[in-house]
């Protein structure tokens, strides 16, 4: 698909496939480029290749961007290759951007029908293919290295694995740290009246309110974090009296984790308050947010929290040791390690004037090195690298982030 005389006046066409557009950090960030992009540079088209929340696709706030479904069967791809080639030879983009390894086959497609600049990011990790270990997973990233000019790593160990272990050349990967939106998440200016309004069971100011907040997913590890909440209640009777857990968020294992609330005789202070449209107020409401997590990129829950002025506790692993500076913003604990997890809670709650102090180095650090204008920007000046590979030139303007408003 050559570029025609006149594509260097029109604006790029921008297609994002991604496995399902709905609730989640890495359509969130979709959502946020795309609200985010000059308008004069791009127009985008959203392709999921199973289904299409409608109420998620209202973030998207570019009235001209489509949402295309393709109701892909499970575990079958290439049935849906035909159709997929179609819809890219009509459509025709500029750019083909996949997102993580469950749309990586379709580089595939974009190639043969000759989309002149192909791109796909790693955006995260399933409990399936930790940093990379599921053979089959690895193998298809190898095999389809040549089919894409550059790859996206939202991490250094992200960037570390496409180098060495799938043989991506240096020049050919470009890190780009996932952004926050700090005018939208924010710290608390009364605490107590929100949780108030939030109406948390049991809550009160002088609660000790830990917190979760993403996708119900194997891979966030949730049970840990029930686990050396219900231990820490042994250890401690203020702890038992005073803390209380939320997690937000909906996801696969939702309904086991309401069984071993179940069984740890959690049902009086732990609350599932579901996927919610108002995080930005429950992210405030918290003293402590944890992500145990057995695997991360770059953890959206992590910088929304970081904006709110909440310190976080999570696992040392993928790139959260990007993010939390250990002691000083936020805490980092070995992945798997109950004892240490226990810890970590019960001297949050000990010590409470020291997560006041972490919660506002988090909210600086946020503010001065993972603002989301940094991300679009760099995001734009990539995209403009790649058409100048093609040989393809944009008129848009320099992206200008005080001029757009994100979600």
């Amino acid at each position: 698909m050559r570029a025609e005389p006149d594509e260097a006046c029109r604006r790029t066409r921008i297609l994002h496939v991604v496995h399902r557009f709905g609730v989640g950090g890495m359509e969130n960030g979709v959502v946020n480029l795309i609200n985010g992009l000059p308008p004069e540079f791009a127009e985008h088209i959203v392709v999921a290749l199973t289904e299409v929340d409608a109420a998620f696709a209202r973030r998207v706030r570019r009235t001209d961007t489509r949402f295309i479904a393709l109701d892909r069967p499970p575990g079958q791809t290439a049935h849906i290759f035909p159709r997929l080639y179609r819809l890219v030879r009509e459509l025709r983009p500029t750019i083909f951007h996949t997102r993580n390894v469950g749309t990586l086959e379709t580089q595939l497609v974009a190639w043969w029908a000759g989309v002149p600049v192909r791109m796909h990011g790693e955006h995260g990790w399933d409990v399936a293919d930790l940093i990379g270990t599921n053979r089959r997973l690895h193998r298809l990233r190898r095999l389809m290295r040549p089919f894409v000019h550059r790859q996206i790593a939202l991490s250094a160990p992200t960037h570390r694995y496409l180098a060495q272990r799938v043989g991506v050349p240096a020049d050919r990967i470009s890190e780009i740290c996932n952004g926050v939106d700090v005018n939208r998440f924010t710290p608390a200016s009364d605490r107590a009246a929100l949780r108030t309004r939030l109406a948390l069971p049991g809550t009160s100011a002088d609660t000790f309110l830990v917190g979760a907040v993403g996708r119900l997913a194997a891979v966030k590890n949730l049970p840990l974090l029930l686990r050396a909440f219900a231990l820490a209640r042994t250890r401690s009777d203020g702890f038992r009296h005073s803390a209380r857990l939320v997690l937000v968020g909906d996801g696969p294992e939702r309904r086991a984790l309401a069984g071993l609330i179940e069984e740890l005789a959690l049902e009086s202070c732990c609350h599932l308050a579901g996927a919610r449209d108002d995080v930005p107020q429950w992210l405030q409401a918290l003293d402590l947010l944890c992500l145990p997590s057995l695997a991360e990129g770059i953890s959206n829950a992590i910088l929304e929290a970081m904006a709110s002025g909440v310190p976080v506790v999570a696992t040392d692993v993928g790139g959260n040791a990007e993010l939390i500076r250990n002691g000083t913003t936020g805490w980092l604990v070995p992945s798997q390690d109950i004892e240490a997890l226990t810890a970590r809670l019960l001297a949050g709650f000990a010590d409470r004037s020291t997560l006041v102090r972490a919660g506002a180095a988090a909210r600086q650090l946020a503010v001065t090195q993972f603002s989301l204008e940094r991300m679009i920007s760099t995001y734009h000046q990539v995209y403009l690298a790649q058409l100048r590979t093609a040989g393809i030139v944009s008129t848009a303007k320099s992206f200008r982030g005080s001029d757009h408003q994100h979600t």
